[in-house]
């Protein structure tokens, strides 16, 4: 591509830049189950990591292994017994988890580390590092059902784990915990990656499933509160059983004060760089609250706000302003605020004398116009005005008339503005104006 369409390889380099800056030195763990091993889809979602540790990430990987001790299982003779979604792990069971947890985790290591000159991370050098990280305690006889072997997580060591990623490792943790007394416990996966992420920290846990989070009509559902989550688990049966499994432990971490949770399919080549890298992202993500609020402007939006209206002046839709007169003028704005960035702004100045005020520098990025952030603009702006006794609200605009007089503003003469206003009406820009009554 670099060579074909050069501008469109900068274009791209640079939009991924600011997740670079944001992400360097911060805590993510990625878990997957076995599956994605046996699948043969490990060696690329490998790669993935290292790029992640690459570009300054401090990685921990939380694999499963739940396919692996089936087939262990079957190659004694043995049969795989559940309760409740959890194997009740005998000392037949017990041996086979140590046996294909080991064979996973050196398979693990053995990708994590290439650096041939044909691979993604050729001449990267990478460690990996594992380890009894976890201390875990009996599960124990749970309605009339003895877990004998399988654990939950009783304590993480995450000193221990900080001390190795910030040696530059990545850390492998897999889903085995060990008791003071020497015992060795099968741990769930899933409890292993929150506890950890928990423990760390973490500022991102990311879940590899088989399927996306969608809603009923089969339409990705890229963001949800954990309120949200909880609510779609409670109606949703066409979620997949690892989807249902992995959400459910992604609002758990999330409202344990872990900042996000992830679930992207491994089915999609490259889901988890695309989910990081890009504004659309390829799964869903998870918070404790909701990613977007409406807030009055302060002085350090200054810097997203004029990233936000600089193509829209370049274009002639808005009116040039200067960064002071940003910086003068910000009590007078209103933001939208999406995951930390400016997506939306207007301003609203007011004319005391004629009763009066104008909207002006209302804007949205392009790609969150469809989800009526313009709206929720125009309306604030307009309750501010009532609420400070004004009667009519103005808008000038060359490109959006009709969106104005769809929501009640109706066209006038720039003779109806107030003096002050009328005095620096801007001849050449030939805008139209509107007035809508409070």
């Amino acid at each position: 591509m670099p060579d074909q369409h050069p501008e469109q390889f900068v274009a791209w380099f640079r939009s991924v830049a600011p997740y670079f800056h944001a992400f360097r030195g911060k805590t993510f763990v990625v878990a997957f189950g076995g599956e994605v091993v046996a699948e043969g889809k490990l060696a690329r979602l490998a790669s993935d990591l290292n790029l992640l540790h690459s570009a300054g990430i401090r990685v921990v990987v939380v694999h499963g292994s739940r396919p692996q001790i089936e087939a262990q299982l079957a190659s004694r003779g043995a049969r795989p017994r559940y309760r409740r979604g959890l194997r009740i792990t005998d000392p037949v069971a017990l041996e086979c988890v140590k046996e294909a947890v080991g064979l996973l985790r050196v398979e693990i290591d053995a990708l994590l580390s290439q650096g041939l000159p044909n691979t993604p991370m050729a001449g990267a050098p990478i460690n990996t590092v594992s380890g009894n990280f976890i201390t875990a305690r009996p599960l124990g006889v749970v309605d009339g059902t003895d877990f004998q072997y399988t654990g939950v997580v009783r304590k993480i060591d995450a000193a221990a784990i900080a001390g190795c990623l910030a040696a530059g490792n990545i850390v492998i943790v897999s889903p085995i915990g060990y008791s003071p007394t020497g015992e060795v416990f099968n741990l769930s996966s899933e409890d292993v990656a929150v506890e950890t992420a928990k423990a760390l920290r973490a500022d991102k846990l990311v879940y590899l499933t088989d399927a996306a989070v969608k809603d009923a009509r089969g339409r990705l559902l890229p963001e949800l509160s954990a309120k949200e989550a909880e609510a779609l688990l409670a109606r949703a049966g066409h979620l997949t059983a690892d989807t249902r499994l992995y959400l459910a432990h992604a609002v758990e971490a999330v409202r344990a004060g872990v900042e996000r949770a992830h679930l992207v399919s491994h089915n999609v080549d490259g889901s988890l760089l695309i989910e990081l890298f890009t504004h659309a992202g390829s799964g869903s993500m998870i918070t404790a609250d909701k990613l977007e609020r409406l807030r009055p402007a302060t002085i350090d939006d200054v810097g997203g706000l004029l990233a936000l209206i600089e193509p829209l002046e370049a274009d002639g839709t808005l009116v040039r302003r200067s960064r002071e007169l940003l910086e003068r003028k910000i009590g007078r704005f209103m933001v939208i605020e999406h995951d930390r960035l400016i997506v939306g702004c207007a301003a609203l100045y007011p004319f005391p004398r004629a009763k009066a005020g104008e909207l002006a520098c209302l804007a949205v990025r392009p790609e969150h116009r469809d989800r009526g952030h313009g709206e929720k603009l125009m309306l604030a702006i307009e309750a501010q005005a009532r609420a400070a006794g004004m009667k009519k609200l103005f808008v000038l605009t060359t490109r959006a008339m009709h969106w104005f007089v769809e929501r009640g503003f109706a066209e006038t003469r720039v003779t109806e503005l107030p003096d002050e206003r009328k005095a620096l009406y801007n001849l050449q820009r030939r805008s139209k104006v509107l007035v809508k009554r409070l």
